[in-house]
């Protein structure tokens, strides 16, 4: 059973890349939060295939829609916005999707239909005359489902079975950023040999330390936004977003791809959130974004750095205010500390490329491989920070509600 998150917030997700939709249930978020169709929209657009230039050129519109979860009095505004249409067996059957309302507390349902399909491009990998595409999944998912596998764009491997991930993880922030005012934030911070040179955690502890405050203004998160918004590809160092961008666009034009790494920021959490173990909050974490797709490496607060470090170079000094660094990278022991959250991901290059390859076919056939036909992201990096955003929120609301749970009485504790 593939979940994510829980056991007080999770989500589940179903649905292959050339399938009719791709559908999300999204267990234990609280009753009484005001949801937005509208306001989870933006993170879709953010991760759809086709939002920008140096992804993949499959183009789909991504539009959510909620079909259980939320109600409200006002049916104008709850039905004011998606309508659904069918056709089965020569009739035809209308309904609306939820527009706004209040979470029930029951389980959240959502769809998004897959309407750019090519599917007649696989016809490659079908069988066990198939070929297989070095790197990806296409040998062992054939021989664990003894052969009944959806072949079309990687069926449920693909990277928009993300779209379940983005959704559930969009509601968890929202809720996250109205309650407790936590924000997260990714970063491009490599592309191939190309190195950015501003990062996103030096950004906000230099604040941090500047102000001597734990908690980031919104005005000063906003501005951050608006400028990898605007960059060439989603990065704070607009040099480096320039420089990588035309990296991504010579590999594609060689009929190759390019490794990535990104940069996932988590401000204002509350501390003292996870537990020291089994259930560490770092441990969960990290496996959440060691195990998306593509993804080869996970670091956290400074990472393989530490290495070369002593104990009096890495211990973060504390005073009564807070810690004055945050090499840990906002979690000790598997638990909060109230500084930032860091992370950093590592994607390998994608798998799908035009150039020809070593490989076998299903049956274990060598030959020599060449893509036929089909779409594919250069770099797979270029569309994945939404995604990790997502799957963050969804552990950090999940501990949120965990901790909430064992003080029912005094909510969340604080430390400074």
């Amino acid at each position: 059973m593939e979940i994510l998150g829980g056991p007080l917030y999770s989500v589940a997700g179903a649905g292959e890349s050339h399938g009719p939709a791709i559908s999300a249930i999204i267990f234990g978020c609280p009753a009484g939060y005001y949801l937005r169709r509208s306001d989870v929209q933006p993170f879709l657009d953010r991760r759809r295939p086709g939002g920008n230039k140096h992804g993949t050129p499959r183009n789909e519109k991504d539009k959510v829609i909620f079909l259980s979860g939320i109600y409200q009095d006002d049916h104008d505004k709850l039905l004011g916005g998606s309508q659904l249409s069918v056709n089965v067996d020569g009739q035809s059957f209308q309904t609306e999707g939820y527009e706004e309302g209040y979470t029930t507390g029951e389980p959240i349902a959502a769809i998004v239909l897959s309407t750019s399909k090519k599917s007649g491009d696989y016809t490659q990998f079908t069988g066990e005359q198939g070929e297989v595409r070095p790197g990806h999944t296409d040998l062992v998912k054939f021989h664990k489902s003894s052969g009944f596998v959806d072949v079309r764009g990687g069926g449920r491997s693909s990277y928009r079975s993300t779209i379940a991930d983005v959704i559930g993880g969009s509601i968890a922030r929202l809720y996250l950023q109205e309650t407790f005012g936590t924000v997260l934030l990714s970063s491009i911070c490599q592309v191939g040999s190309l190195t950015s040179k501003t990062t996103l955690s030096d950004h906000f502890q230099n604040i941090i330390t500047d102000t001597g405050k734990l908690s980031i203004d919104q005005s000063e998160i906003q501005s951050v936004q608006q400028k990898m918004q605007s960059a060439e590809i989603h990065s704070l160092d607009t040099t480096f977003a320039d420089e990588a961008a035309q990296l991504i666009k010579s590999t594609r034009k060689e009929g190759d791809s390019i490794g990535a790494a990104v940069e996932i920021v988590a401000l204002n959490v509350p501390p003292l959130l996870g537990e020291p173990l089994y259930q560490s909050l770092k441990a969960r974490i990290m496996g959440m974004l060691g195990g998306l797709n593509a993804v080869q490496s996970c670091e956290v607060g400074s990472g393989l750095d530490v290495i070369a470090r002593t104990g009096s170079e890495n211990n973060d000094p504390i005073r009564s205010s807070g810690y004055v660094s945050n090499t840990h990278g906002g979690l000790i022991g598997g638990i909060t500390t109230g500084m930032p959250l860091v992370f950093r991901v590592g994607f390998k290059p994608t798998s799908t490329i035009n150039k020809p390859q070593k490989s076998i076919r299903k049956n274990l056939k060598e030959i020599d491989f060449e893509l036929e036909k089909g779409r594919h992201d250069p770099c797979v990096g270029v569309r994945a920070g939404v995604t990790l955003e997502s799957r963050v929120a969804i552990e950090v609301l999940n501990a949120a509600l965990v901790q909430r749970s064992h003080s029912l009485s005094d909510g969340l504790k604080k430390i400074f």
